[in-house]
């Protein structure tokens, strides 16, 4: 019994050791043609009430539940991937003393193989009569109950394997957020987008105002970094040629830990040869309407899902972002502001950035205090001053303005799109003077992106999705943890 083992985890690890003496591997290598649960279920559905099937054997294999015993008879819950079947044991069918053994070897949470014939019990119970047991992995410790010893919230994500094995809830988000991301790929697969995958590990991180994970390469003998955005290496890939293509993928900030942001998330990041920030909202809004579509046919009965969908079904509210910013803080004319006047009236309404913040930097921190709380529902947010958005090419109408859209949620940003900077003056430009109004590297500098404009890169529109956040909004989650399988969190 080591240090920090309980009375009950001894007791299970003796089992263990007995079983052993006896000639059985507690802890087997495989267990052959075992099926879903529910096929039994199935089978079982199809019976009169007390009877079995002897025409089909079944073989399953899940976690046991519940273990309870009425003289020579038992029963046990199985758990598996699709769902829950009883166990009938008969210490008429198991013979006496093998009956016994097993009443007295197994415990909650042990991993047991199955097989036996459909039945139903005379209260109607699909069930398998188990003819032979197996256990497959001896649960040394005991599963956690359901709402007790991990409500800390840090403790349920440092321990994600144990709140999976408590609450089907947690299991069925993790499913609902597979089959969204698959919908995701199935819908710009069907749109002509390659899917391809960029490096994590460069020599410059840039794509967006973060501050990146550095780490070191003893090969190399120097600093590289974690990517903050995957957009400067797609964008590279339409000089080459390609014309539509997407990464769905990891990137690091070395940033918040909070409700709506992970220093490690997943971004959807696409970008559309001979394309504008039109074509890719329509792009973006038949997306939506697909994951709508595709969380109501997961979660019919969930409220919060019925909810979620509503809000990505167009039409979807336009903000226009200086009129919205200068008619709700009732200032005009921000766009003649000077950095040092943006930075007083973003400090007076709360605002922390450091002072040499850029001037983009302070109009969004308006824009987040004045607007955002506003939004009730998803709304796109168009053409927004250029001091915002160094990578979006200039209006073609609105001096001083990018193509450019954000999309919100009510209380969180969701994505952003641009009809793409392709101008490699200008974009060296606006890469310097970000630069000169910081007197960091915060937003780092790419001159190898600007010299593979230099080669043509055709009209683009580009758009970055924040995934965990849609399907936080889909879902109705609070936290970004809640659909994160394994965030970033404090030390104990």
């Amino acid at each position: 019994m080591t240090a920090d083992e309980t009375p009950l985890e001894h007791e299970r690890r003796a089992k263990v050791a007995r079983l052993r003496a006896d000639g059985r591997e507690p802890y087997p290598w495989d267990f052959r043609d075992r099926v879903p649960s529910d096929r039994v279920r199935s089978a079982s559905a199809a019976l009169a009430p007390g009877t079995s099937d002897a025409g089909q054997t079944f073989r399953v294999a899940g976690r046991l539940k519940a273990v309870r015993e009425h003289g020579q008879t038992a029963f046990a819950d199985l758990e598996d991937g699709a769902g829950r079947i009883q166990l009938l044991l008969r210490a008429d069918e198991l013979g006496e003393g093998p009956y016994r053994a097993w009443l007295s070897d197994l415990d909650p949470g042990d991993l047991v193989g199955a097989e036996g014939r459909a039945s139903r019990t005379r209260r109607g119970e699909p069930s398998l009569e188990v003819r032979e047991l197996t256990l497959l992995a001896k649960a040394i410790s005991p599963p956690p109950e359901k709402y007790h010893g991990l409500q800390d919230l840090e403790e349920r994500i440092r321990r994600r394997y144990l709140e999976l094995l408590a609450s089907p809830e947690s299991r069925e988000r993790l499913r609902v957020r597979s089959e969204l991301v698959r919908e995701m790929r199935r819908y710009l697969d069907g749109a002509g987008f390659w899917e391809v995958e960029t490096a994590i590990l460069v020599p410059v991180a840039s794509g967006a105002a973060a501050a990146p994970f550095v780490t070191r390469s003893n090969y190399l003998d120097g600093e590289v970094r974690l990517r903050i955005s995957l957009e400067l290496p797609l964008k590279r890939l339409l000089v080459g040629g390609v014309e539509r293509v997407y990464e769905l993928a990891k990137a690091f900030r070395n940033e918040d830990l909070d409700s709506t942001h992970s220093p490690e998330f997943t971004e959807l990041e696409a970008y559309w040869a001979y394309a504008d920030y039109h074509d890719m909202r329509r792009l973006v809004e038949g997306l939506f309407v697909r994951l709508a579509d595709r969380v109501e046919e997961l979660r019919p009965d969930d409220p919060a899902v019925r909810q979620g969908a509503a809000l990505f079904r167009p039409p979807f509210p336009t903000v226009d972002f200086v009129e919205a910013l200068e008619r709700a803080s009732g200032t005009s004319d921000v766009l003649s502001k000077s950095r040092d006047e943006l930075r007083d009236l973003a400090r007076a309404v709360g605002s922390t950035v450091p002072e040499n913040s850029s001037t983009g930097t302070f109009l969004d921190k308006l824009f987040e205090h004045y607007v955002e709380p506003t939004f009730d529902r998803i709304t796109f947010v168009v053409d927004h001053p250029v001091a915002t958005t160094p990578l979006a090419k200039r209006h073609r109408s609105k001096p001083g303005r990018v193509e450019r859209f954000e999309i919100f949620a009510p209380g969180y940003e969701l994505g952003n799109a641009y009809t793409e900077l392709n101008d490699p003056d200008e974009q060296e430009r606006r890469f310097r003077e970000q630069l000169g109004e910081r007197g960091d590297d915060t937003y780092a500098y790419d001159g190898d992106f600007v010299r593979a404009l230099r080669f043509g890169l055709p009209p683009t529109a580009g758009v970055g999705l924040g995934v965990d956040r849609i399907v936080m909004a889909l879902t109705g989650a609070a936290s970004i943890k809640d659909v994160i399988l394994y965030p970033l969190v404090r030390a104990r």
